[in-house]
């Protein structure tokens, strides 16, 4: 009996639903002749690059988004060039996958056209890793190369510096380090506890 009762209220719901949105229909169904398309959508416009549609993916925190795009851009590309594989490993990073982005950091930095950045988040896989001594070495580097500019990159080799004098006597009690990509736009990485 309270079986029907529910079923019959959840035909009735559905029921009412569907003649509301019949109401707000203006009627016209029509499509214009010769568009095949979505409305709005310009065929004849360029593609986004898809490292640029990656690197804005990895600033919303849609890291697996992001990997996905920066694949997509080496398939355009018909190839995997410096910009690819460090945005492959910021992404990997932001997933937790230290193992993938260290590999992909490290190809990256071995290319011609590496920047300060890539070797700044080759320094945060290896302390998120626990690697403090090679991190700080890391650090050094994209620090000297990026003549000491940069905030973020500053910022890493003096935790990564204090955390390695630190560690044989007390904990040091901030883990923060920062992701930094190619432009104006730091990420912050947090590990968790």
């Amino acid at each position: 009996m309270i079986t029907r009762v529910r079923r019959a209220a959840q035909a009735a719901a559905v029921l009412a639903t569907s003649l509301g949105l019949a109401a707000c229909s203006t009627g016209d169904t029509s499509v214009p002749e010769g568009q095949i398309d979505a409305p709005g959508v310009d065929l004849t416009a360029d593609a986004v690059d898809g490292v640029d549609v990656g690197h804005r993916l990895i600033a919303a925190g849609e890291y697996e988004l992001a990997v996905k795009s920066f694949n997509r851009a080496a398939l355009e590309r018909g190839k995997i060039d410096v910009e690819i594989l460090a945005g492959l490993g910021s992404a990997n990073l932001g997933l937790g996958r230290l193992g993938q982005a260290e590999r992909q950091l490290r190809r990256a930095i071995s290319m011609e056209g590496a920047q300060p950045e890539d070797w700044n988040n080759l320094g945060v896989v290896l302390m998120e890793a626990g690697k403090t001594v090679e991190a700080e070495q890391i650090f050094k580097r994209a620090f000297a190369l990026d003549n000491g500019e940069s905030v973020a990159i500053r910022d890493n080799l003096r935790l990564a510096l204090a955390k390695s004098q630190n560690s044989a006597t007390t904990p040091l009690q901030t883990d923060d380090y920062k992701l930094v990509r190619r432009g104006s736009t730091d990420f912050l990485i947090r590990p968790t506890p």
